[in-house]
């Protein structure tokens, strides 16, 4: 409805437009003939940097932008490795610790034993020495308890002689060596 009116003044209406505008060209001092030879220009300079320049430089950012995003997830790829090498690297810690805990404990409990061992090996090492000493003891008292009898019998023998004033023959030097053994010995 509206649109009819228009399109009636349309002729008129484009006209004193193209009126208008090149009575304003005129008054700036636009010249037609250089203005359409600098718009083929501009157009062919921008026809030729879209052939030469633009979409090459187009297609050298997509591979970039392609590069940069292989390389993203190569990085991820690489930090899921790394991640699992991580977790093998803990794991493999884990059980060289479990292991040097199990080897300390074995050392431990062989240390134990063979200290047990040892302190048992002392022991009757100190049993014998003590024997021994006892048996030693046990001889060097006989031999003193000898040694005291046949001093005891001289002793006796030399002052009976001196006492009775007479020189005692074997015979009486035995029966008081005997007596004074006897002495001894109760």
């Amino acid at each position: 409805m509206f649109i009819a009116p228009i399109l009636a003044a349309a002729p008129g209406l484009l006209e004193g437009l193209i009126d208008s505008a090149r009575q304003t060209g005129e008054q700036f001092g636009v010249n037609w003939p250089l203005f359409l030879s600098n718009v083929i220009s501009f157009l062919l300079v921008c026809a030729l940097l879209a052939r030469f320049a633009y979409h090459p430089i187009l297609e050298v950012l997509e591979e970039r932008r392609s590069r940069i995003a292989e390389s993203l997830k190569n990085a991820e790829r690489i930090k899921a490795q790394l991640a699992d090498a991580e977790a093998r690297h803990a794991e493999i810690l884990e059980r060289a610790n479990a292991e040097a805990q199990k080897m300390i404990h074995e050392a431990r409990a062989s240390a134990d034993a063979l200290g047990q061992i040892r302190q048992q090996q002392a022991i009757t090492e100190a049993e014998a020495i003590v024997a021994q000493a006892r048996e030693a003891i046990v001889l060097e008292r006989d031999r003193m308890l000898a040694d005291l009898r046949r001093e005891v019998a001289r002793l006796v023998v030399d002052t009976t002689g001196k006492v009775t004033g007479k020189v005692l023959t074997p015979e009486d030097q035995r029966r008081l060596s005997e007596e004074a053994a006897r002495e001894i010995a109760a």
